[in-house]
């Protein structure tokens, strides 16, 4: 029976992701892109539209042939809100059930924050926010936190620059506070999480850059988010790049974080977007990536420099770049890309496919 549940979730998270990818589509189009037979598709679509997350859009009639039904994803059958914790603000968005963006808020966080005050401020914003179209469709929040993060059991170990986040278990307090499912992530790794669902299939191995008070990068590995066996991958920041370099948060000396923000310090913008091509050049090597996203709100400040100093390091300094090409580009979602990511992984963990990125329990 389990095997059965499992297939059953599985067969309908590859509908969905096909589903959120086009206006209208048929049946033929669903077995095509999934590989499943059409009895099987036909079996799957009657279930989502009785689940309401699908419904039927019409016939289509061929010159030759029977006609076909049509159906499109409902995306205001369900939402889900995403929440970018950073070091100075919480952002929040509504998403719907096809991942855009439907409403968004900012709220400034005192320095130096506790649990409790995040906490109250999530439930605050929660509510407004939930009162508006989501109506009693909310499928759950999603937190995308500044790191060290253990992803699998929900907790903030040592968040760098904030005293009071050691071995916070943030997913359970988060839980009581709201009376929703939580998801916990990194940040940059719900950042990456958006990217992948507005780029599709294409984005396979990829990057997330983002400088916000700090440096990090969330990874797409193999189509799919990549954590490490700490669930804590995407400390980007701190991978030493001067030997002689300045102390960092993190006890080293010489992290990229720390000789980038000297720079930035000086006023030398610039400077600090070499530092980072550098770095970024560093990971293409590393993990052969074929696309970087640069995000976060510092660097969206100045976003035309660092994207050209990211791509010129990335052409010039990648031995054969003809060959091992990295496409450098912004988010398109800005700064609401972390939050809404986050916002994606809790729709990702309740319609996506099983176990991708939904945290043990």
């Amino acid at each position: 029976m389990a095997d059965l549940t499992f297939l059953r979730g599985y067969n309908e998270a590859l509908v969905m992701a096909v589903a959120r990818t086009l206006p209208a589509f048929e049946r033929a189009t669903i077995a095509a892109a999934t590989g499943l037979t059409p009895q099987a598709v036909s079996k799957v679509l009657a279930r989502l539209v009785d689940d309401g997350l699908i419904a039927p859009a019409g016939v289509r009639r061929p010159a030759v042939g029977k006609p076909a039904g049509v159906y499109q994803l409902v995306a205001d059958s369900r939402y889900a809100i995403g929440a970018h914790v950073a070091r100075r603000t919480l952002r929040l968005v509504l998403t719907d059930l096809a991942g855009a963006v439907r409403d968004s808020a900012v709220t400034a966080l005192p320095p130096d924050f506790t649990p409790g005050t995040l906490l109250r401020e999530l439930a605050a914003g929660v509510g407004r926010l939930a009162a508006g179209p989501a109506g009693g469709r909310l499928t759950g929040v999603g937190i995308g936190m500044v790191g060290p993060l253990d992803h699998a059991h929900g907790t903030v170990r040592d968040a760098h620059r904030l005293r009071h986040w050691h071995d916070v278990p943030l997913r359970e307090r988060a839980e009581q506070a709201l009376g929703l499912p939580v998801h916990l992530d990194k940040d940059v790794t719900a950042g990456v999480t958006a990217e992948a669902w507005r780029h599709g299939p294409e984005f396979r191995d990829a990057a997330l850059i983002m400088v916000e008070s700090g440096v990090g990068a969330g990874l797409w590995l193999n189509g799919a988010a990549h954590r490490g066996a700490h669930t804590n991958a995407g400390e980007f920041g701190h991978t030493v790049v001067d030997l002689s370099g300045p102390p960092c948060v993190c006890g080293r000396r010489g992290c990229l974080e720390a000789v980038h923000d000297r720079a930035v310090a000086a006023g030398d913008i610039r400077g600090a977007a070499r530092v980072l091509a550098v770095g970024v050049v560093n990971l293409v090597q590393t993990l052969d990536v074929a696309h970087v996203v640069l995000a976060g709100a510092d660097l969206l400040a100045h976003a035309g420099t660092y994207r050209a100093e990211v791509e010129q390091a990335v052409r010039t300094q990648v031995p054969r770049a003809d060959w091992q090409r990295a496409e450098v580009t912004l988010s398109g979602l800005g700064a609401d890309v972390i939050a809404a990511g986050a916002a994606m992984q809790v729709l990702e963990a309740r319609y996506g496919l099983p176990g991708r990125v939904a945290p043990p329990r």
